[in-house]
Protein backbone atom coordinates (compact mmCIF):
# COMPACT_ATOMS: atom_id res chain seq x y z
CA UNK A 1 0.00 0.00 0.00
CA UNK A 2 1.40 3.43 -1.02
CA UNK A 3 2.45 5.83 1.78
CA UNK A 4 1.65 8.86 -0.42
CA UNK A 5 -1.81 10.38 -0.70
CA UNK A 6 -0.78 12.50 -3.72
CA UNK A 7 1.53 11.51 -6.57
CA UNK A 8 5.10 12.84 -6.47
CA UNK A 9 4.57 15.21 -9.39
CA UNK A 10 2.08 17.18 -7.27
CA UNK A 11 5.09 18.54 -5.33
CA UNK A 12 5.66 20.85 -8.31
CA UNK A 13 2.33 22.55 -7.67
CA UNK A 14 3.53 24.38 -4.55
CA UNK A 15 6.28 26.46 -6.21
CA UNK A 16 3.94 27.10 -9.16
CA UNK A 17 1.23 28.39 -6.85
CA UNK A 18 3.76 30.59 -5.00
CA UNK A 19 5.05 31.99 -8.31
CA UNK A 20 1.52 32.80 -9.53
CA UNK A 21 0.63 34.40 -6.19
CA UNK A 22 3.69 36.65 -6.38
CA UNK A 23 3.38 37.67 -10.03
CA UNK A 24 -0.41 37.97 -10.39
CA UNK A 25 -0.72 41.32 -8.52
CA UNK A 26 2.12 42.82 -10.58
CA UNK A 27 0.49 41.55 -13.77
CA UNK A 28 -2.85 43.10 -12.81
CA UNK A 29 -1.22 46.46 -11.98
CA UNK A 30 0.69 46.52 -15.28
CA UNK A 31 -2.39 45.60 -17.32
CA UNK A 32 -4.54 48.27 -15.64
CA UNK A 33 -1.79 50.87 -16.15
CA UNK A 34 -1.50 49.89 -19.81
CA UNK A 35 -5.27 50.00 -20.22
CA UNK A 36 -5.37 53.61 -19.06
CA UNK A 37 -2.24 54.76 -20.87
CA UNK A 38 -2.47 57.22 -23.82
CA UNK A 39 -1.12 54.47 -26.07
CA UNK A 40 -4.23 52.41 -25.37
CA UNK A 41 -6.82 55.19 -25.27
CA UNK A 42 -5.32 56.97 -28.31
CA UNK A 43 -5.19 60.31 -26.50
CA UNK A 44 -2.90 62.48 -28.59
CA UNK A 45 -3.43 60.41 -31.74
CA UNK A 46 -2.61 62.80 -34.59
CA UNK A 47 -2.44 61.14 -38.01
CA UNK A 48 -0.98 62.91 -41.02
CA UNK A 49 -3.85 63.66 -43.37
CA UNK A 50 -3.59 63.56 -47.18
CA UNK A 51 -4.38 67.29 -47.21
CA UNK A 52 -2.90 69.67 -44.59
CA UNK A 53 -6.28 71.03 -43.50
CA UNK A 54 -5.97 73.50 -40.63
CA UNK A 55 -8.90 73.56 -38.23
CA UNK A 56 -7.18 76.45 -36.44
CA UNK A 57 -7.54 78.48 -39.64
CA UNK A 58 -10.97 77.36 -40.78
CA UNK A 59 -12.85 76.82 -37.50
CA UNK A 60 -10.71 79.26 -35.52
CA UNK A 61 -9.51 82.31 -37.46
CA UNK A 62 -12.24 82.17 -40.12
CA UNK A 63 -14.95 81.15 -37.67
CA UNK A 64 -16.49 78.45 -39.87
CA UNK A 65 -19.22 76.48 -38.12
CA UNK A 66 -18.45 72.78 -37.56
CA UNK A 67 -21.73 71.89 -39.25
CA UNK A 68 -20.70 73.39 -42.57
CA UNK A 69 -18.36 70.45 -43.15
CA UNK A 70 -19.82 67.88 -40.76
CA UNK A 71 -23.34 68.54 -41.93
CA UNK A 72 -25.06 65.37 -40.71
CA UNK A 73 -24.19 65.79 -37.06
CA UNK A 74 -27.65 67.12 -36.09
CA UNK A 75 -29.66 64.39 -37.80
CA UNK A 76 -27.46 61.32 -37.91
CA UNK A 77 -25.50 59.06 -35.61
CA UNK A 78 -22.38 59.91 -37.59
CA UNK A 79 -20.68 63.25 -38.21
CA UNK A 80 -20.06 63.00 -41.94
CA UNK A 81 -16.60 63.55 -43.39
CA UNK A 82 -17.11 66.39 -45.89
CA UNK A 83 -17.16 65.48 -49.58
CA UNK A 84 -14.71 67.16 -51.94
CA UNK A 85 -17.49 69.40 -53.26
CA UNK A 86 -17.71 71.06 -49.84
CA UNK A 87 -14.05 72.05 -50.10
CA UNK A 88 -14.50 73.26 -53.66
CA UNK A 89 -17.38 75.53 -52.70
CA UNK A 90 -14.64 77.89 -51.54
CA UNK A 91 -11.53 76.66 -53.28
CA UNK A 92 -12.73 77.16 -56.83
CA UNK A 93 -11.90 80.80 -56.07
CA UNK A 94 -9.52 80.74 -53.09
CA UNK A 95 -5.91 79.48 -53.32
CA UNK A 96 -6.77 77.51 -56.43
CA UNK A 97 -3.10 77.13 -57.42
CA UNK A 98 -1.86 76.06 -53.98
CA UNK A 99 0.09 72.77 -54.15
CA UNK A 100 -1.47 71.82 -50.81
CA UNK A 101 -4.80 71.52 -52.62
CA UNK A 102 -3.52 69.09 -55.26
CA UNK A 103 -5.24 66.03 -53.68
CA UNK A 104 -8.51 68.01 -53.48
CA UNK A 105 -8.33 69.02 -57.14
CA UNK A 106 -7.44 65.48 -58.15
CA UNK A 107 -10.42 64.15 -56.19
CA UNK A 108 -12.69 66.77 -57.74
CA UNK A 109 -11.64 65.79 -61.24
CA UNK A 110 -11.66 62.03 -60.74
CA UNK A 111 -14.76 61.77 -58.57
CA UNK A 112 -12.89 59.62 -56.06
CA UNK A 113 -13.03 60.70 -52.39
CA UNK A 114 -10.06 62.08 -50.54
CA UNK A 115 -8.75 59.29 -48.26
CA UNK A 116 -9.14 61.22 -45.02
CA UNK A 117 -7.95 59.36 -41.90
CA UNK A 118 -10.51 59.22 -39.10
CA UNK A 119 -9.09 60.60 -35.84
CA UNK A 120 -11.90 59.75 -33.42
CA UNK A 121 -12.60 56.15 -34.37
CA UNK A 122 -14.73 54.20 -31.92
CA UNK A 123 -14.51 50.39 -32.05
CA UNK A 124 -17.27 48.60 -33.93
CA UNK A 125 -18.75 47.23 -30.71
CA UNK A 126 -19.50 50.75 -29.44
CA UNK A 127 -22.46 52.82 -30.60
CA UNK A 128 -22.52 56.60 -30.34
CA UNK A 129 -25.20 58.88 -31.74
CA UNK A 130 -24.01 62.41 -32.49
CA UNK A 131 -27.51 63.77 -33.10
CA UNK A 132 -28.79 62.51 -29.74
CA UNK A 133 -26.06 64.49 -27.98
CA UNK A 134 -25.78 67.78 -29.90
CA UNK A 135 -29.57 68.22 -30.03
CA UNK A 136 -29.68 68.01 -26.24
CA UNK A 137 -26.98 70.48 -25.41
CA UNK A 138 -23.73 68.51 -25.45
CA UNK A 139 -21.24 70.62 -27.40
CA UNK A 140 -18.61 69.40 -29.84
CA UNK A 141 -15.84 70.59 -27.50
CA UNK A 142 -16.89 68.15 -24.76
CA UNK A 143 -15.59 65.21 -26.78
CA UNK A 144 -13.29 66.76 -29.38
CA UNK A 145 -11.58 69.51 -27.39
CA UNK A 146 -10.58 72.91 -28.78
CA UNK A 147 -10.42 71.81 -32.40
CA UNK A 148 -10.53 75.48 -33.39
CA UNK A 149 -7.03 75.81 -31.93
CA UNK A 150 -5.58 72.70 -33.57
CA UNK A 151 -3.42 73.06 -36.63
CA UNK A 152 -3.57 69.27 -36.88
CA UNK A 153 -6.52 67.57 -35.20
CA UNK A 154 -5.59 65.19 -32.38
CA UNK A 155 -7.72 63.08 -30.07
CA UNK A 156 -8.01 64.96 -26.79
CA UNK A 157 -10.24 62.61 -24.77
CA UNK A 158 -9.90 58.87 -24.11
CA UNK A 159 -13.41 58.03 -25.37
CA UNK A 160 -13.28 55.04 -23.04
CA UNK A 161 -16.30 53.38 -21.45
CA UNK A 162 -15.42 54.86 -18.06
CA UNK A 163 -15.05 58.32 -19.57
CA UNK A 164 -18.47 58.09 -21.24
CA UNK A 165 -20.12 56.75 -18.08
CA UNK A 166 -18.68 59.62 -16.06
CA UNK A 167 -20.66 62.03 -18.25
CA UNK A 168 -23.78 59.87 -18.20
CA UNK A 169 -23.69 59.89 -14.40
CA UNK A 170 -23.10 63.63 -14.19
CA UNK A 171 -24.08 65.34 -17.46
CA UNK A 172 -24.69 68.86 -16.14
CA UNK A 173 -21.11 70.19 -16.55
CA UNK A 174 -21.33 69.49 -20.29
CA UNK A 175 -24.75 70.98 -20.96
CA UNK A 176 -25.23 74.22 -22.89
CA UNK A 177 -27.94 75.90 -24.97
CA UNK A 178 -28.26 74.30 -28.40
CA UNK A 179 -27.37 77.68 -29.93
CA UNK A 180 -23.87 77.31 -28.45
CA UNK A 181 -23.22 73.70 -29.55
CA UNK A 182 -20.46 74.60 -32.01
CA UNK A 183 -19.07 77.56 -30.07
CA UNK A 184 -15.95 75.84 -28.82
CA UNK A 185 -14.81 78.82 -26.73
CA UNK A 186 -18.10 78.94 -24.79
CA UNK A 187 -17.70 77.24 -21.41
CA UNK A 188 -20.97 76.26 -19.70
CA UNK A 189 -19.29 76.10 -16.29
CA UNK A 190 -18.35 79.78 -16.67
CA UNK A 191 -21.34 81.08 -18.62
CA UNK A 192 -24.03 79.23 -16.67
CA UNK A 193 -24.80 78.70 -13.02
CA UNK A 194 -25.32 75.17 -11.75
CA UNK A 195 -29.06 75.84 -11.47
CA UNK A 196 -29.14 76.94 -15.11
CA UNK A 197 -27.40 73.74 -16.16
CA UNK A 198 -29.88 71.73 -14.09
CA UNK A 199 -32.68 73.62 -15.84
CA UNK A 200 -31.22 72.59 -19.20
CA UNK A 201 -31.20 68.97 -18.07
CA UNK A 202 -34.87 69.25 -17.17
CA UNK A 203 -35.67 71.11 -20.40
CA UNK A 204 -34.06 68.43 -22.57
CA UNK A 205 -35.37 65.62 -20.32
CA UNK A 206 -31.88 64.18 -20.03
CA UNK A 207 -31.84 60.87 -18.19
CA UNK A 208 -28.68 59.19 -19.52
CA UNK A 209 -28.85 55.42 -19.53
CA UNK A 210 -26.07 53.37 -17.97
CA UNK A 211 -27.35 50.10 -19.36
CA UNK A 212 -24.82 48.07 -21.38
CA UNK A 213 -27.16 47.87 -24.37
CA UNK A 214 -27.14 51.67 -24.75
CA UNK A 215 -23.70 51.61 -26.32
CA UNK A 216 -23.16 47.91 -27.05
CA UNK A 217 -25.88 46.87 -29.48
Amino acid sequence: MSRYIFPKWSNLLLPTIILVALTAPLYVVLMVAYGFSPKTTDVGYMPTQPVPFSHALHAGALGMDCRYCHNTVERSAHAAVPPTQTCMNCHTQIHVASPKLAPILESYQSGLPVPWIRVHDLPDFSYFNHAAHVNRGVGCVSCHGRVDQMEIVAQSAPLSMGWCLECHRNPEPNLRPVSQITNLAWDPQIELTRDERLSLRELFNIQPSQNCSTCHR
